[in-house]
C-alpha cells in the first residue's frame, strides 16, 4: 500500500526506508515521526486485526508536511487513505461513520475522512490537491474554493449535511 500512497501523493517519500517499532511502553495507539512509526504493543495485542493502523501511519510518513496544521485535515487525509487502501479494516471493525448532524468536518480522523470521500466523489482529485497545498505550505481555507468549483469548506459541509451519501 505504501507504493500506492507514494505514487498518488508524494513520490519523494518512497526513497527512504521506514522504521517500524512495536513499543511495549507506549500507551497510545501509534504515531509517526519522520521516517519512524511507533505502534503500541498493547494495542496490537488487544486488536490483532488492526493492521491498517500501519496504513494510517505510513500516510503520515508520505505526507511530510512542513507544518502540523490543520491537524483535523492531516488526520482526515490519513484516515481517508486507510479507508481507500486499507486491506483489513472490516476484520478490525474499522469503518467510516455514518453522517450525524452533531459532527463537524474539524472532528478529524474518520469523520473528516468520510467528508473527504464525499468531496472526492464530487470533485475528483480534491484530496490530492489539498495534500499538495499542505506539502507546499500554501494551504488555506481558500484552497477549498479553488478545488471545489468556488465553494468554501463551509458550503461543502452544508451540501454534505443535506446529502451525505457517498
Amino acid at each position: 500500500f505504501r507504493p500506492q500512497m507514494c505514487d498518488r501523493f508524494n513520490r519523494n517519500s518512497c526513497t527512504r526506508d521506514v522504521r517500524v517499532t512495536i513499543e511495549p511502553g507506549y500507551d497510545g495507539v501509534a504515531y509517526a515521526s519522520g521516517d519512524a512509526i511507533v505502534i503500541s504493543a498493547t494495542w496490537l495485542r488487544n486488536n490483532p486485526q488492526d493492521t491498517d493502523v500501519l496504513t494510517h501511519e505510513c500516510m503520515h510518513v508520505v505526507q511530510r508536511y512542513p507544518r502540523g496544521d490543520p491537524g483535523w485535515l492531516i488526520e482526515g487525509i490519513a484516515d481517508y487513505v486507510r479507508w481507500k487502501y486499507g486491506r483489513n479494516n472490516p476484520a478490525a471493525n474499522w469503518w467510516l461513520p455514518d453522517f450525524d448532524r452533531n459532527q463537524h468536518y474539524t472532528n478529524a480522523y474518520r469523520v473528516t475522512a468520510r467528508f473527504l470521500a464525499w468531496c472526492e466523489n464530487r470533485y475528483p482529485n480534491i484530496i490530492d490537491q489539498l495534500d499538495a497545498d499542505l506539502r507546499s505550505n500554501t494551504y488555506s481555507d481558500y484552497s477549498w474554493n479553488q478545488f471545489a468549483g468556488g465553494k468554501s469548506i463551509d458550503q461543502l459541509w452544508n451540501d454534505y449535511s443535506n446529502d451525505p451519501n457517498l
